[in-house]
């Protein structure tokens, strides 16, 4: 990709951010701005802001890379991505704005009336929005490395520093604005390019089916291990080797390579023939990727299930996205706007699947250079080329680093208004904004130190830990009368806890591919969810003395709607 173009896009997209959270900033006074925008966000600029936070890295970037070496199966993460918030707007958005709280912790303090409770969910979301962030700035990274072969930690650096900066200055009215114009920044940076990339396929003559055959490379391809990976042949292949091919070393040898595996040393360059299939490949040392490492085809249908329930049920304890519905103004607008989300992000899906396919015909070797999040940003290049590849390429670029900056605005704005409110020593907007630096120092330390999870898994596993945790939390404190703390807290800490075990483990590539154990540890929401709800209730009901006085009134306030509350207290 040219870099003449794309570096002056990312820092276009860089500048135009910091000036949208600057005029943000600008009528952002008081402490309610900073953390709610005093709650007088309308339902069209909230669900656009919504829409910009939610559509991360994962979603921009994640996606296609996951369609691209998995193919259709994959479909299930922009589903289920799009799907959580048809259960957010049945059971959750109303009444957790009518719950009057800042944060997911104010909420368990408002509904069981207690700091123990208020103290562990506090510390879940800075869990669930650490483990969130961490692809954000590894996206960051690897979009930076693409267009000019930085280093890879450089991409998240300047994200982390930008958005300290805009969170730290205006708040919640800050990133409001800025993720709200970051949304149909993204959505024009995948769209415009789509069209071309679409038009360019027809013309070409390529197959028209992208997953009903082997991918081939469609013309000779020079292509550059840079990690160590095993090539799985189901027949023989001939390929021009410099490097080390099964512990000898070649130089510019043309190899007969029998089917079987076939062990590649970093840095070896692969040269394959015109029509030539991609091989299967797997990263050595055990893959971190859960759609990867777990092998799909032994386990395919508990794979999907725990995708699909991880996703649904995820998406109503993302602490970036709940905070948000406390900036309406009123429980029908909380509503409303979820409405409005679920055009918007539905629209924006229909997007990288297209990526993903065009780039299992365009694009192939990715799936044995590790780097298949790169399709998106690479397909321009390769299917148009020139002057009008270069542009749409850097176009593409700009579209990715607001997905970045987007996401980690909001998650790094749950996350600070957490610390604030229950760690540091103050409320005031002077700690918040020292919140916000802990906030992000964390994720940034991780994502120099720790590399090598697909951004589509990271977040995967974060919806897990999400689901686990919050989602029994919101919905039986909001439906379920009989609720008490130590159940609240016990199912917290057993499913939240055992998903985020499991994550740990998975991250670490403990127990390996191919291990019974590996499935249940990839994709833990399936017995995680059901151990959370199955955990709060049991012990809610061992405990029917600790039930909160006034807990009926508290129920009332989060179904009646505002005006008849109003009448009612009259």
């Amino acid at each position: 990709m040219n870099s003449s173009y794309a570096v002056p896009a990312v820092a276009l997209v860089v500048v135009a951010t910091v000036l949208v959270g600057a005029f943000g900033l600008r009528i952002s006074r008081t402490t309610s701005d900073f953390y709610v925008a005093s709650r007088t966000v309308g339902p069209r600029l909230n669900a656009a802001a919504i829409s910009g936070e939610y559509l991360s890295a994962a979603s921009f970037l994640g996606i296609a890379g996951l369609v691209l070496v998995q193919g259709p199966d994959m479909l299930w993460y922009p589903v289920g991505y799009t799907a959580g918030y048809l259960l957010l707007l049945l059971f959750v958005a109303a009444p957790l704005r009518r719950s009057g709280a800042y944060t997911l912790p104010d909420f368990a303090e408002a509904r069981l009336a207690s700091q123990a409770v208020r103290r562990l969910a506090g510390a879940f979301v800075v869990g669930v929005g650490w483990l969130y962030l961490l692809p954000q700035l590894q996206g960051a990274g690897l979009t930076l490395t693409v267009l000019t072969g930085a280093p890879d930690w450089l991409g998240g650096v300047i994200v982390a520093v930008v958005v300290t900066a805009t969170v730290a200055a205006g708040g919640m009215r800050s990133i409001t604005f800025v993720q709200a114009f970051q949304y149909w920044l993204k959505l024009t940076a995948l769209l415009v390019p789509a069209l071309f990339l679409i038009l360019a396929w027809q013309s070409d003559g390529a197959p028209r089916h992208a997953f009903d055959e082997p991918a081939t490379f469609r013309e000779q391809r020079v292509v550059r291990v840079d990690d160590s990976v095993d090539l799985k042949l189901d027949r023989p292949l001939t390929v021009t080797v410099t490097g080390t091919v099964d512990g000898r070393a070649h130089t510019d040898t043309r190899l007969d390579l029998p089917a079987g595996t076939h062990h590649i040393e970093r840095g070896t360059r692969l040269t394959f023939a015109e029509g030539a299939t991609v091989p299967a490949a797997e990263r050595g040392g055990g893959d971190l990727s859960p759609s990867q490492a777990e092998s799909r085809a032994e386990r395919p249908l508990y794979a999907t299930y725990g995708l699909i329930l991880a996703t649904f049920l995820g998406t109503m304890g993302l602490p970036h996205v709940v905070v948000r519905f406390y900036t309406s103004p009123h429980g029908v607008a909380a509503r409303r706007t979820t409405v409005a989300v679920l055009g918007l992000i539905g629209a924006f899906y229909l997007l990288p699947p297209v990526y993903g396919a065009l780039g299992r015909l365009y694009a192939p070797e990715l799936t044995l250079t590790g780097d298949p999040d790169a399709a998106v940003l690479l397909l321009p290049d390769r299917m148009i080329g020139g002057v009008g590849g270069d542009l749409l390429g850097a176009l593409v670029a700009g579209g990715a680093f607001a997905a970045f900056l987007s996401t980690a605005s909001g998650l790094t704005m749950a996350v600070a208004g957490v610390l604030t409110q229950d760690v540091l020593p103050s409320r005031g907007v002077r700690h918040f904004r020292l919140g916000t630096v802990l906030a992000m120092a964390m994720p940034l330390a991780a994502s120099v130190l720790v590399g090598g999870l697909p951004v589509a898994d990271a977040v995967g596993l974060a919806f897990a830990v999400s689901a686990s945790s919050f989602c029994p939390l919101l919905v039986l404190g909001i439906w379920w009368r009989r609720l008490t703390p130590p159940g609240a807290a016990a199912g917290m800490l057993v499913g939240g806890g055992s998903a985020l075990l499991a994550v740990a483990a998975t991250m670490a590539g403990y127990p390996g591919e191919g291990a019974a154990l590996h499935a249940l540890l990839a994709w833990p929401a399936l017995w995680s969810v059901p151990l959370g709800f199955l955990t709060m209730i049991l012990v809610s009901l061992a405990t029917p003395g600790r039930v909160p006085p006034g807990t009926a009134a508290v129920l009332a306030r989060f179904h009646l709607p505002e005006e008849l509350r109003t009448e009612v207290t009259a």
